[in-house]
């Protein structure tokens, strides 16, 4: 299996939610950085939110007070809670693993798509 795969992807209407969730296997989950970012198409990649190791959290102002990040060690899974979804949110998501001290030790998932629609 792949070392970050993304899952929950789908689509809703504007204002709904949903739910990411981001599953690592092979890597020991403790030593990384997690990430959630999009790619909305003709766009480039973004940053939607970052949790370390230690839980320090960011967010892109554009997700601030709707999106909620964290992660659960007991599963080694990182979950993206998308609510008040807008149009603009519409984009392939995408995990992000990066060692906490080897910065060059980075996985990226395949992504999986969110759609929003009026």
């Amino acid at each position: 299996q792949a070392p970050v795969v993304e899952a929950g992807g789908g689509s809703v209407q504007t204002g709904g939610s949903l739910s990411l969730s981001c599953t690592t296997s092979g890597i020991i989950f403790s030593n990384y950085d997690m990430g959630w970012y999009r790619q909305a198409p003709g766009k480039q990649r973004e940053l939607v939110a970052t949790i370390t190791r230690g839980g320090e959290i960011t967010y892109a102002d554009s997700v601030k007070d709707r999106f909620t990040v964290h992660r659960d060690s007991g599963k080694d899974t990182v979950i993206l809670q998308m609510k008040s979804l807008k149009a603009e949110d519409t984009a392939v998501y995408y995990c992000n693993a990066v060692h906490h001290t080897i910065r060059t030790a980075t996985y990226w998932g395949l992504g999986t798509q969110v759609t929003v629609s009026s």
